[in-house]
């Protein structure tokens, strides 16, 4: 089926920009699909797969009209995705449908791998009624599980990096809260990777093998830019600034671990943050 198209909703974000890329880089033909108003449903036609990366961002203070974009993006996305789907002549028999690392909850205890429950706060619902409409969908199903994904093009790394570049950087809050994070070249291998893989289904974290706290990030970006990072964020200050969001998503964190990719034979090309850090930030000086 490696022939046949492979349809990415999202397209346009961090993650699906580089999916797109990457596919169209090995000879693979992309539709790109938005969710947003009438879409095209004749793209999903013959198509080998679909990439479903649709979704409101979450790293913004949770106002109850953000609260209901978040959900509204991705669970009623998601839903008429796989009705559409359903109603295709010749429809796709993969579904690798995002979600996060956020459905453990943020207080676990130890390592969370795909065996974990479901937490119970508004983020682990999201993301348990968004793999659920996922999960209606025909043939092979899988829940990427995004951790943070690094990258110097966007996300949590991108909107750090000025501060840190002065020597003003640091952890936030204590600084114990886990990270479980995935360099932008590593999740889109496994996302490829989970399309062609016929043993994967359900549940799979796209997250690096190494979590780190937040402190351990901080040091580690700081030294790589070889710069102080001895400045932190104090939690009562990210209370303030970004309410129920800086508390969930800044403040707490989950120590998830790859488990199901690893036993498929996936190979990481950064295993562990340092790596990462020195291969993202080499690339940005070269270009």
């Amino acid at each position: 089926m490696e022939h046949l198209p492979v349809v990415v909703t999202g397209a346009s974000g961090l993650i699906g920009t580089a999916l797109c890329a990457s596919l169209e880089a090995s000879g693979r033909e992309v539709r790109k699909l938005s969710l947003r108003g009438d879409f095209d449903e004749a793209a999903l036609d013959g198509a080998a797969a679909v990439v479903n990366l649709a979704g409101e961002n979450v790293g913004k203070r949770w106002t109850a009209a953000r609260k209901q974009a978040i959900r509204s993006s991705r669970i009623d996305g998601t839903e008429r995705l796989v009705a559409a789907m359903a109603r295709a002549k010749r429809p796709p028999a993969v579904l690798v449908s995002a979600s996060a690392v956020g459905i453990y909850g943020m207080h676990p205890s130890g390592p969370a791998d795909e065996s974990a429950p479901a937490g119970d706060d508004f983020l682990a619902a999201v993301c348990r009624d968004w793999e659920a409409a996922a999960n209606r969908a025909s043939g092979r199903v899988v829940n990427a599980r995004l951790g943070v994904v690094l990258s110097t093009k966007g996300g949590a790394l991108a909107k750090m990096l000025p501060a840190f570049r002065l020597g003003a950087g640091g952890r936030i809050g204590d600084g114990k809260q886990p990270m479980s994070w995935i360099a932008l070249d590593d999740a889109v291998a496994a996302l490829r990777f989970a399309l062609d893989t016929p043993s994967l289904a359900g549940p799979v974290n796209v997250t690096a093998p190494a979590p780190v706290t937040n402190a351990e990030l901080a040091r580690a970006l700081g030294k790589a830019l070889h710069r102080p990072a001895v400045l932190p964020l104090p939690s009562a200050l990210v209370k303030l600034a970004f309410g129920e969001m800086g508390e969930s998503a800044l403040l707490s964190g989950v120590r998830a671990v790859p488990a199901k990719l690893e036993r498929a034979g996936f190979r990481f090309g950064y295993p562990t943050l340092e790596a990462a850090l020195g291969a993202l930030l080499t690339a940005r000086s070269a270009s």
